[in-house]
């Protein structure tokens, strides 16, 4: 599978994982699904902004870690498919992962994985939809040598 991962840096206050960190988190989420090539882009924000966009686009008035944001458009002149945009809070991701006693970079992979499966249509909003997903999740997460998002273990 072909992938590409675009990634725009807007804040420069915490660790940001390395552009093969991405392409390599992204390549096992999309694994899952039967595109031959896809595009993502991750734009890394800082808290003002993300919240902005949650305002803007969710309705609610608050920072948040990660925004999904799918496309619905066709292929590119080179075959690509452009999956859709993953907006990332880098301070939210940080602060996040120190209140759950995550490892950070653990933590990033599990929500750019996260992002990815909702931008292939996937969501948590009812129950059996949110085991589903959360389920994959998990299977990824330990496909790529992390340990289970959600705790539990197989």
């Amino acid at each position: 599978m072909a992938i590409t991962v675009d990634i725009n840096v807007m804040c420069d206050d915490f660790w940001i994982p390395s552009q093969d960190q991405f392409l390599r988190w992204a390549e096992a989420a999309l694994a899952h699904n039967p595109l031959k090539s896809a595009e993502v882009s991750v734009c890394i924000v800082d808290t003002d902004t993300i919240q902005q966009l949650n305002r803007d686009y969710r309705g609610k008035d608050k920072p948040t870690n990660v925004l999904s944001f799918p496309q619905d458009e066709h292929h590119l002149p080179d075959g690509t498919f452009p999956i859709g945009d993953v907006v990332i809070c880098s301070s939210v991701l940080e602060s996040e992962a120190k209140a759950q006693n995550k490892p950070l970079e653990a933590y990033w992979a599990h929500m750019l994985v996260h992002s990815v499966l909702h931008l292939l249509g996937m969501d948590h909003v009812k129950s059996r939809e949110a085991e589903k997903m959360e389920s994959l999740e998990t299977s990824i997460m330990q496909e790529l040598g992390y340990p289970a998002p959600y705790g539990e273990t197989e």
